[in-house]
């Protein structure tokens, strides 16, 4: 059998089996009135198709379970924690979702939405894809490296998280901002070990034919975090709730990437 045969029949199942799970989980949020579960399926998917991949691959067993395992850690404990969050804050419903409910008012353009949102959940499960089809039975230094990179950035995001909810339990003041632990560094501690975790990934998957077209999935989330859904939309929130506490904030603290606070 043709090396792209088993590619090309993974990818399919997982396409409608992301294609279905995405449809049901619209169908309840249009019920419950809170598209906001859409980011919870979206951060979990990883945690559906990679052990499914490592599970139906031909590929090395011990390099399809090791992708496999990486992958659904990361997903596990971010789409658990978008869980706990979005059902924390119903009925009220991420500010994203009221806009652009103004914008499509029926529940049809949600679901073409939502299924865009799996069509790229696939894009992104493809280093388990290629991984889970890789015969070879020896794992290169450059693979090794890459998932040891992925783990550890997974790990800097959950502290991150972490710090972020001990400092709102530990402090009444609601225009206090977090500039505590990883937050001292950097605005947004979360979004720079969400992009690290992909990079790693990328690196991981470079050794396979055709691995270095995995680029687009650490580019496309950084361009994500910097420019549409991420930054952008929580320093606006940022600002607009505490002003010249964050702004002040703004000024001493890096963006994204991790660095020393400005003194002056």
């Amino acid at each position: 059998m043709a090396l792209g045969a088993p590619l090309v029949h993974l990818a399919a199942t997982a396409a409608a089996l992301l294609a279905t799970i995405f449809a049901l989980v619209w169908w309840i949020s249009v019920r419950i009135g809170n598209y906001g579960y859409l980011d919870a399926i979206w951060s979990l998917s990883i945690a559906i198709v990679a052990p499914l991949y490592a599970l139906l691959g031909n590929g090395d067993p011990t390099r399809r379970w090791a992708f496999a395992a990486v992958g659904t850690a990361w997903s596990l404990r971010l789409g658990l924690y978008v869980v706990i969050r979005v059902t924390r804050h119903h009925p009220q419903e991420d500010a994203r979702y009221r806009t652009l409910r103004q914008k499509w008012p029926t529940p049809g353009r949600f679901l073409l939405f939502f299924e865009l949102q799996a069509l790229i959940a696939l894009m992104f499960s493809t280093p388990f894809l290629l991984a889970s089809i890789e015969p070879s039975a020896r794992m290169s230094p450059l693979e090794i490296f890459g998932l040891i990179l992925a783990v550890l950035a997974t790990a800097g995001e959950s502290l991150a998280d972490w710090q972020a909810q001990r400092f709102k339990h530990r402090t009444h003041d609601k225009d206090a901002v977090n500039d505590v632990g990883l937050w001292r560094y950097s605005r947004h501690p979360n979004y720079f070990f969400e992009s690290l975790v992909w990079w790693g990934l990328f690196v991981a998957a470079l050794p396979f034919p055709h691995g270095w077209l995995t680029v687009v999935c650490p580019l496309l989330m950084l361009y994500l975090l910097l420019n549409v859904t991420g930054i952008p939309l929580t320093e606006k929130h940022s600002l607009q709730s505490r002003g010249e506490t964050y702004r002040q904030y703004q000024r001493r603290t890096s963006r994204f990437i991790p660095w020393f606070p400005r003194t002056h």
